[in-house]
């Protein structure tokens, strides 16, 4: 019920508060921003991505939890629509990859409010948020698709007949569900799901986040469309994921480990450590 400048502003604390309590949480956030290679102030960097981290921790809730119309009226900016429109004209699907960037849960809300959409879903670990996680999600024309085969079925599905659907590019993958490529220099288990979606029906690729704005204003989402083959590879995957955090650094999810290894999918020894 709190208005959106609060709720950021107590993110900013929980923020500082998880990095302080949470030793992992906190060397894995260090050596993310020491890898990404920015030639920005990396003390700055941090100090900034703790409080955008807690943030995008509460705002969550009320994303959840509001009506649609309230959600939909925090979004006040979106650059780059025209190329939805062109992509629905040409009647192969799109592809969203959304990146654990700014407000990642604001984008599919916005566009599910106009056309079909379905989403890739992976349950999370904390059981209990699964029934919020679901209502929360799947409002307007959105469908959740289970990250297993019979929800890439329904990916597949969705796409021919010319509908959207929506991933989390840069999740790490279970094992057989990706290749390593490089992701600011290190290695990282990185999906092929996209690349082969792409590649097997001619979908038009864009990349979207949404950029939370200063003192709780609201999000602007930006959309940005990637050129025929540009995700051919994870690796060139990967490289698109690093440009679109180059535009809003301090917003990544930097606590996010991309360079686990899960269920035994260990790197190459060419990578190194």
């Amino acid at each position: 019920m709190l208005p959106l400048p609060i709720i950021h502003g107590l993110g900013v604390l929980l923020g500082w508060l998880s990095y302080f309590s949470f030793s992992k949480h906190k060397r894995v956030v260090r050596r993310n921003i020491d890898l990404c290679g920015f030639a920005l102030d990396k003390k700055l960097l941090l100090r900034q991505n703790i409080a955008e981290t807690g943030k995008a921790l509460l705002e969550s809730f009320p994303i959840w939890l509001r009506n649609q119309s309230s959600v939909l009226a925090l979004v006040k900016d979106c650059d780059g629509w025209q190329h939805v429109d062109t992509a629905l004209a040409a009647g192969k699907g799109i592809i969203f990859l959304t990146p654990h960037l700014g407000c990642f849960e604001i984008t599919s809300l916005y566009y599910g409010a106009r056309h079909p959409m379905a989403v890739l879903f992976r349950e999370p670990r904390q059981r209990w948020l699964l029934p919020l996680i679901n209502s929360g999600r799947q409002r307007g024309k959105i469908t959740l698709a289970p990250a297993n085969g019979s929800g890439v079925k329904l990916l597949l599905q969705a796409l021919k007949r010319g509908e959207a659907i929506g991933m989390l590019p840069d999740q790490a993958p279970f094992k057989g569900e990706g290749e390593w490529a490089p992701f600011f220099g290190r290695p990282a288990y990185t999906m092929t799901l996209a690349s082969k979606l792409a590649q097997k029906t001619g979908a038009q690729v864009l990349m979207a986040f949404g950029e939370r704005l200063s003192c709780g204003r609201g999000y602007h989402i930006h959309i940005k469309p990637i050129a025929s083959g540009g995700i051919a590879t994870p690796a060139l995957l990967n490289v698109e994921i690093e440009c679109m955090i180059q535009q809003c650094p301090t917003q990544y999810l930097w606590s996010y480990d991309r360079y686990k290894a899960r269920h035994q999918a260990l790197p190459p020894n060419y990578y190194g450590n």
